[in-house]
């Protein structure tokens, strides 16, 4: 069975649409902050679907408005800024926002696997380099489920194919969230067999995207060169 990518972006912006604006007339500062969108996640994606010419799935909405990562029902679904608005409007921002995209994640995984394909999904998020004043220790994190032999096989070949290319690079497996929690690629686990959906959860330390240097330039294709070699090998 050959493999097929698709690159998916859910916290790529902090745009909020003007109907829900004026929920968010005090949480400005909020919305430009690590809380808002994962900064750098959105071009690491672009950029993966150009080099493996896979489908594309990205929102700019910010995840303060609703979290397209996490479940209906998860307390993280909204913010402080949506948990209080009406149930009729916390509906529409469900029906209007969130289940247009995971439902076109989930049908574009439906359609690869109809031509006979395992699809290799790698959802592009960031990370805060300090939370808590904890010092997050890692410049990649990625996530996984360990009793998923496809994925934690991949992610093994891909930790050691970026420290073979660059050995400085500090890459951490299930850090620093632990891959089987609650998330898009947990949903699509619960839909799809382990020999046909591989869902991998790619994060960077926004430390490095802040900065705007070279470093950052030169993670993005080592990241995409370590890809392509854990899927040769």
């Amino acid at each position: 069975m050959s493999d097929c990518f698709l690159i998916s972006c859910e916290h790529g912006g902090n745009r909020i649409p003007a109907p829900y604006r004026s929920l968010f007339n005090s949480f400005h500062a909020l919305l430009n902050s690590h809380r808002g969108y994962d900064e750098g996640a959105l071009l690491m994606a672009r950029e993966l679907a150009a080099a493996f010419k896979a489908p594309l799935v990205t929102s700019t909405i910010s995840r303060l408005l609703i979290d397209l990562n996490r479940s209906i029902g998860h307390p993280q679904l909204f913010s402080a800024a949506t948990r209080s608005a009406s149930a009729a409007v916390r509906e529409q921002i469900v029906a209007q926002v969130y289940r247009p995209y995971r439902e076109r994640v989930e049908r574009l995984v439906r359609q690869s696997l109809a031509r006979h394909r395992r699809v290799i999904h790698i959802s592009s998020h960031s990370f805060t380099g300090e939370l808590n004043g904890k010092v997050r220790h890692a410049d990649v994190g990625l996530l996984y489920h360990p009793a998923r032999h496809g994925e934690s096989e991949l992610c093994a070949r891909w930790k050691a194919s970026l420290a073979g290319l660059a050995p400085e690079i500090r890459v951490r497996r299930n850090y620093p969230y632990a891959g089987k929690g609650d998330g898009l690629t947990s949903y699509l686990r619960l839909h799809f067999s382990r020999n046909t959906y591989v869902g991998v959860e790619l994060e960077l330390n926004q430390n490095i995207v802040i900065a705007r240097g070279r470093r950052w330039t030169v993670l993005r294709r080592l990241l995409i060169d370590s890809l392509r070699a854990a899927c040769a090998n």
